[in-house]
């Protein structure tokens, strides 16, 4: 309807038009309405929001030139350097990492542990190292060694490969790290990394950076081979390393997560101990592999 007039009781079915001021009352008689331009009905709907929008921003202005003298104290005596802010869930903890990554200036320095990365994870992290690399800035990253068989991971690496780029691997890492100019870090707080924490304090960022440090020198660069020792009696170097944790205790998913790899891959290493130790229980097996000398075995002389 866009001409003529309505009934007022008839318009009582659809209360949306009055709302709407799509009909307003007929000034000749009050018991009927009249439908008004849907142009002009949203301009009458859209004014006081407008104005509203506008009383907002003069009131921020003011606010702004308020605060302003006291943010200049607040910078000069207590600086953001010693600081550390708990992020939760990933929307906070992916706005503090590109928010670090946009201040670096010269080094990022990255810890991954766990396996091969999933390719959404890898697209996100391909387009921040990308838009690094652009800015000269000095990459170097550590994974575990599992990570050599992930053919996306590798696909990574090889992309990302040039010369301020540095890969390196170990069998077992300390939880995630990122650590941006060795002025701030990150690490998570909690096992299923829904929450963070980012560092600012320089005695912790330091003492974070030497660990990575202390790791990088025993780490072994992507593309040389690890020096596992030699296979011995049907047990490799990574099989030795899982036997180690089987007689310290560690149940399945322990060993499978501090090595990086899945829970299947690493009960399938385990039965392997077991066939060629001639173990035919669990309990059996931690003696066994005691009394055979394998653990030394791996051990330089």
């Amino acid at each position: 309807m866009s001409s003529g007039r309505l009934a007022r009781r008839e318009a009582e079915n659809a209360p949306c038009l009055l709302e709407s001021n799509l009909l307003h009352p007929d000034p000749d008689d009050g018991d009927w309405l009249r439908p008004i331009p849907a142009s002009a009905a949203l301009a009458q709907r859209l004014n006081p929001i407008e104005r509203e929008i506008q009383d907002r921003r003069r009131l921020a202005v003011q606010l702004t030139d308020l605060f302003e003298p006291f943010m200049a104290i607040t910078a000069r005596t207590e600086p953001t350097g010693h600081s550390i802010t708990v992020l939760e869930n990933d929307g906070h903890i992916d706005a503090a990492i590109e928010r670090a990554t946009a201040e670096c200036r010269y080094e990022i320095l990255t810890a991954q542990p766990g396996g091969g990365r999933s390719e959404d994870s890898l697209t996100v992290a391909l387009q921040r190292g990308q838009t690094v690399l652009d800015r000269g800035i000095t990459m170097r990253t550590l994974y575990q060694h599992t990570v050599r068989h992930s053919q996306g991971t590798l696909a990574y690496a090889a992309r990302m490969a040039s010369g301020n780029v540095h890969i390196r691997t170990l069998e077992e890492l300390i939880d995630r790290l990122m650590i941006f100019d060795r002025t701030v870090a990150l690490i998570p707080a909690r096992e299923d990394r829904q929450v963070a924490l980012e560092l600012r304090h320089p005695g912790l960022v330091e003492y974070l950076a030497k660990v990575f440090e202390h790791q990088w020198s025993k780490a072994t660069p992507l593309l040389d081979e690890v020096p596992y020792a030699p296979s011995t009696d049907g047990i490799t170097g990574v099989q030795r390393s899982i036997a180690k944790l089987l007689i310290e205790g560690h149940v399945d998913e322990a060993i499978a997560r501090r090595l990086g790899m899945n829970v299947r891959t690493c009960r399938a290493h385990i039965a392997k101990i077991a066939a060629a130790l001639g173990s035919g229980s669990r309990a059996q097996l931690g003696y066994l592999i005691a009394q055979s000398g394998i653990l030394d075995q791996g051990r330089p002389r």
